[in-house]
């Protein structure tokens, strides 16, 4: 909530009115001082609002249609799969028997919970072609941190401590040198030849034996399929390396290729792009990985087993990286994922492929006489175009970005990958319909011919919005984070 926001509902204030009504405290009442500093205790009460029952109800109702989510209208975040969340998902993670239970509880008491987990890894085994999957990690950077440490393990339990180097493309998501540094490693870059994939005589140049893995998401960041992935991972294998695959972009090879048979040794997921988990907002995410054969003694304890036709969980992993997440990861988010999984079934996840790559291309197509399209070819599930056009007109990516505000549009992914200059980024997933595509597209050719004809109308934008353009610099190097009086 801004500032403005606060000061509005603090505004609405008229002494004695109440707006909530509270239960009889049933907590026996304790001398705060036996606990904590004199620091930490309030002295005067706290300054709240005022407001009736129905101020407050409008107030904060007002501010969440200023919200924008895939439930209120076209999200195309390239790289980010925003995609719709069936609302079923959320109607079976809210039975009880799975809501009210708590991560404490003995295992005989939540045996229909742990199959649960059990068959959602089974799942994901046969989606990506691993042997074993893990579904602690939380989100998908800490699937590729779990990722990475399992392959350091690895290394080190056979004496290749000189192996402390990741290889990263220069199309790698942002997170992939990041998860890489985290762990402990240096990163090296791999260039991308003019077809936007992996220069393969630069990947030799860099790969040696102090090659811990490649990290490689596929199709790549550009939304382009590695069409020489087999080769590459001959070349990291033969040098000793690990392939380690960026399980973002999965929407893209459901149910039509797994990475495991491209030749990837770790692949990490995120439920909550994919497998349809509510994304964003700062909201639990979760980010199984799985693993070969070679790395299973590695995996976070505990391991979801299943003995005797009981569930357990396996703490005695001697060489088990540790744990990496309390209570065996976000189990909300993996019940909407298994759901997702059961009701889809093989043959809709298969169409989930399908439709993602052709509307990417149907987009892209429409969209390629009015703005740059840097590598011509055909697409995956996302593309990139590239503002260099408008930029010479003294309209940038950043300008259009705001533009697409007026129209409702939340703006695509701008300015990444790295390696397309004015990138922009539009993934539209298999959710939409092409009504939705085509409005989208008519918005993105009117403000191309904006550009043209009235450039300043885009440089000045949004127009429509409840706040106008923000100074970006200054809102990420001093941001207001709490209300503040006056």
């Amino acid at each position: 909530m801004s500032n403005q926001d606060q000061a509005l509902i603090f505004e609405l204030t008229k002494p004695g009115r109440v707006g909530y009504s509270l239960p009889e405290n049933d907590v026996p009442e304790i001398a705060l001082e036996e606990f904590l500093s004199s620091d930490y205790i309030r002295i005067e009460e706290p300054e709240l609002p005022e407001v009736s029952e129905l101020d407050i109800m409008r107030h904060y109702t007002a501010l969440s249609k200023r919200n924008h989510g895939v439930d209120s209208g076209f999200y195309p975040l390239g790289s980010c799969t925003m995609k719709y969340n069936p609302k079923i998902n959320e109607n079976i993670a809210r039975i009880p028997g799975f809501a009210h239970i708590h991560p404490l509880q003995d295992e005989s008491t939540v045996q229909g919970a742990m199959e649960l987990l059990y068959d959602l890894q089974e799942h994901l085994k046969e989606i990506t072609g691993m042997d074993e999957v893990t579904l602690q990690p939380a989100a998908g950077a800490h699937g590729e941190w779990t990722g990475l440490m399992m392959i350091r393990a690895f290394h080190e339990a056979n004496g290749d401590t000189n192996r402390t180097k990741v290889i990263v493309p220069d199309s790698a998501h942002g997170t992939n040198p990041a998860s890489a540094t985290v762990a402990g490693f240096e990163t090296v870059t791999v260039k991308s030849d003019d077809q936007g994939l992996v220069d393969l005589d630069d990947l030799r140049k860099v790969v040696d034996e102090n090659t811990a893995a490649l990290m490689l998401t596929n199709p790549n960041t550009l939304g382009l399929f590695e069409e020489h992935i087999l080769e590459m991972a001959e070349i990291v294998h033969s040098a000793g390396g690990k392939l380690y695959y960026d399980g973002a972009n999965l929407n893209a090879v459901l149910s039509k290729a797994r990475p495991g048979d491209m030749g990837f040794d770790v692949v990490h997921l995120n439920l909550h792009k994919t497998f349809t988990g509510p994304h964003g907002g700062g909201g639990p995410g979760s980010g199984p990985v799985g693993v070969k054969a070679d790395l299973i003694s590695y995996l976070p304890k505990p391991v979801l087993m299943k003995r005797d036709g009981e569930y357990q969980f396996d703490y005695d992993r001697p060489q088990a990286i540790g744990r990496v997440k309390p209570f065996y990861g976000n189990f909300g988010i993996n019940v909407r994922a298994y759901t997702y999984i059961r009701t889809m079934g093989p043959d809709g996840l298969k169409a989930v492929t399908e439709f993602a790559v052709l509307n990417a291309n149907y987009m892209m197509r429409r969209l390629a006489p009015y703005f740059d399209l840097p590598f011509d070819k055909h697409c995956k599930h996302e593309f990139v175009l590239s503002g260099k056009r408008q930029k010479k007109l003294g309209v940038r990516t950043l300008d259009i970005a705001k533009r697409l505000l007026d129209f409702g549009y939340h703006p695509p992914t701008i300015y990444f990958p790295l390696n397309v200059e004015e990138c922009i980024m539009i993934e539209p997933t298999e959710t939409e319909s092409k009504e939705t595509l085509d409005e989208f597209i008519n918005a993105m050719i009117q403000i191309a011919k904006e550009a043209e004809d009235n450039p300043e109308i885009v440089q000045e934008a949004p127009h429509t919005t409840v706040l106008k353009r923000l100074d970006e610099t200054t809102a990420a190097r001093k941001p207001i984070l709490r209300y503040q009086k006056g």
